[in-house]
C-alpha cells in the first residue's frame, strides 16, 4: 500500500492537486481607475473590503497626498492610512478616496493610536450587520535607514459604528487584540486575511521567527462566529486538524508567507485560494489552493512574475493579494505594489507606489 493511500485510509486530510494557470497578464484598465494626478496619489496595502454588491471599501496603509507634475509627485505628504470607496462594478464603477484632515487642513491619518504613540497600518476588514472592522497593526520607527525602519508593535481591531456613512465622518472605537505577539523572538498576529463561510469569518494571520535573507513566516488560523467578531472570547485557533480556545494552541502551517495576503473562494474550481508574495518581498506571486478554508494547503503554484525588480534593482515588489470581487469563475485578480528602497526614486517617479492589477486565468 502506498503512503498516500495509507494516510487516506487513517482519515489524514491531504492536499488538493492545484489548478494550472493558463493565463497571467497585467490588467491595465483597472490600474487607470487607482492613478490620480491630484490629492491621492499613491499607497500600499490596497486590501478590498466588499460591503455590498455595489459598494467595497478599499484599505491603504502609507499614503502619497499632492500632486503629480511632470511625471514626479510634487508637494507631497505622506499619511499613514487612507481608505478608498467603489460604487458600481466592472467598467461603469467609480473610486473616490478619503483624506482625513486636521484642523490647519493637512491631511492626517483616517485611523490612530489614542495614545499618540505610532500609527496603524490597514490590514483586513469585514462588515458584519451594520458595523465594519478592521484589523490595525501599530508599528513605530526604529533607528535603521530606508524602507524597513519600522517594527510592529501590538494588534488593535478598529469597529466602525456608522460605516454607511463618507469615511472621514467615521466613528471608531478600538480594542487591543489579546493574542497577538511581537519580540524579537517571535511575531504572531491576525487580520493579515478574512473569509466569511456562511456563518462564520475566518481570520488569517502568521507566526514568525527570525531568519536569514528572510524571516520563516507560517500560516496561523483562526475562526467567530460572524457577528462575534470583537468578542475575543468566541475565538477558536486551527491546531493539529482540530480547534482550540487557547491561541497559544495555534500550530503555523506551510512557509514562506507575507504578512499580507488574501484566503478567497474560486467557485468554478471548488477550491480556497491563497494568494501572497513569496516570503513577503520577491518578484514572485504565488498561491496555494485547499479544499477548506483551514487546509491542507498546497504546494505554491507561482501565479507571476513581476518584471519590475529585473528591470530596475532599486525596487521591490510585495503585498499581493486577491480581490474576489473583481473576478469570477476560475479567475484571480490580484493586486501588488511596487516601492522603492529609498524615498527619493517614490517622489521622482510616479509611476512607483501604485496599486498595479494582474488577471490570471486558472484550469
Amino acid at each position: 500500500m502506498s503512503s498516500t493511500a495509507l494516510l487516506i485510509l487513517i482519515g489524514v486530510a491531504l492536499p488538493l492537486a492545484p489548478p494550472s494557470v493558463v493565463k497571467a497578464e497585467p490588467f491595465p484598465e483597472l490600474d487607470a481607475k487607482f492613478r490620480r494626478i491630484e490629492g491621492w496619489i499613491g499607497a500600499d496595502g490596497a486590501f478590498s473590503c466588499p460591503v455590498s454588491d455595489k459598494r467595497t471599501l478599499w484599505l491603504f496603509s502609507d499614503t502619497w497626498v499632492g500632486s503629480i507634475r511632470d511625471g514626479k509627485r510634487s508637494g507631497v505628504a505622506m499619511v499613514n492610512n487612507t481608505v478608498g470607496v467603489q460604487d458600481g462594478t466592472g467598467s461603469d464603477a467609480k473610486l473616490t478616496f478619503a483624506i482625513a484632515r486636521a484642523d490647519d487642513g493637512k491631511p492626517k491619518a483616517l485611523f490612530a493610536p489614542a495614545d499618540g504613540r505610532g500609527w496603524f497600518w490597514l490590514f483586513a476588514g469585514t462588515q458584519t450587520g451594520d458595523k465594519l472592522h478592521i484589523f490595525l497593526p501599530r508599528f513605530e520607527k526604529t533607528k535603521e535607514s530606508g524602507a524597513f525602519g519600522f517594527r510592529n508593535v501590538d494588534l488593535w481591531l478598529g469597529t466602525v459604528d456608522n460605516p454607511d456613512d463618507v469615511p472621514t465622518a467615521w466613528k471608531v472605537h478600538y480594542s487591543k487584540v489579546p493574542f497577538a505577539e511581537f519580540t524579537a523572538e517571535r511575531k504572531r498576529s491576525f487580520g493579515s486575511a478574512l473569509l466569511r463561510v456562511e456563518d462564520r469569518i475566518y481570520i488569517y494571520g502568521y507566526d514568525e521567527k527570525p531568519g536569514k535573507p528572510f524571516p520563516s513566516r507560517k500560516l496561523l488560523i483562526g475562526r467567530v462566529p460572524a457577528g462575534k467578531l470583537a468578542d475575543f472570547t468566541s475565538w477558536q485557533f486551527f491546531a493539529d486538524g482540530k480547534w482550540k480556545d487557547d491561541a497559544t494552541d495555534a500550530v503555523g502551517l506551510i512557509d514562506g508567507l507575507a504578512t499580507e495576503f488574501s484566503v478567497s473562494y474560486l467557485p468554478d474550481l471548488k477550491q480556497y485560494a491563497l494568494v501572497y508574495t513569496e516570503v513577503g518581498l520577491s518578484d514572485r506571486i504565488v498561491g496555494r489552493f485547499s479544499a477548506t478554508p483551514e487546509g491542507p494547503w498546497s504546494e505554491p503554484v507561482l501565479l507571476y512574475k513581476c518584471p519590475e525588480m529585473k528591470q530596475n534593482k532599486k525596487v521591490f515588489t510585495y503585498a499581493a493579494k486577491a480581490h474576489p470581487h473583481l473576478a469570477s469563475g476560475n479567475e484571480l485578480v490580484i493586486s501588488y505594489v511596487v516601492n522603492a528602497y529609498e524615498l527619493g526614486p517614490v517622489i521622482a517617479d510616479a509611476d512607483l507606489y501604485w496599486p498595479r492589477f494582474v488577471r490570471i486565468a486558472l484550469k
